[in-house]
């Protein structure tokens, strides 16, 4: 059970790592002004978007814009939060990873429910968005289910734990 439990921690860092440069790179050009960005970041969202035909990036519906900055000024945040998290045992890790799960994991329905019905999208754009959609039930599931007792520790000897004190 450790070991699998290492290797669902691996794959939630490589996500929040994913999130923490993706999000800023190349989903934050959907709506900020391009002089906000370098030319090779210009350059590169060009090319993820020729290279796979992202018709969500080229196109840029309304709710994927809204989603877009969902991820940018909460998901970005919340990523951050779990490498800290997570590389310093820190106890409110698995509340964060929850919010950072059940956050992913909708925003990932929502786009992969607009890649499977619409009639533009590829199996190779599909390929591309699931693994977030994975990624988002892993999160939730390794919040709820941790093997770690300190948070819930911390949280029963939280303020409860002032009155016991004896005061002289």
């Amino acid at each position: 059970m450790g070991v699998l439990c290492k290797v669902v921690d691996l794959i939630l860092f490589l996500t929040f790592l994913s999130v923490s440069v993706v999000t800023p790179v190349m989903d934050a050009q959907l709506f900020l002004p391009q002089s906000m960005f370098p030319n090779a970041f210009i350059s590169l969202f060009k090319w993820y978007t020729t290279i796979t035909q992202d018709y969500l990036l080229m196109e840029k519906p309304y709710f994927f814009t809204a989603l877009i900055k969902l991820e940018v000024f909460f998901l970005l945040p919340l990523a951050l939060l779990n490498i800290y998290g997570m590389l310093t045992s820190k106890p409110w890790f698995n509340t964060t990873c929850i919010i950072f799960g059940t956050s992913l994991f909708t925003c990932a329905t929502a786009m992969l429910g607009e890649l499977i019905v619409s009639e533009k999208s590829s199996d190779k754009l599909v390929m591309l968005y699931s693994p977030f959609w994975g990624s988002g039930v892993l999160a939730l599931l390794r919040g709820l289910l941790s093997q770690n007792g300190k948070a819930s520790a911390t949280i029963g000897n939280g303020p409860a734990a002032l009155g016991s004190k004896k005061i002289a």
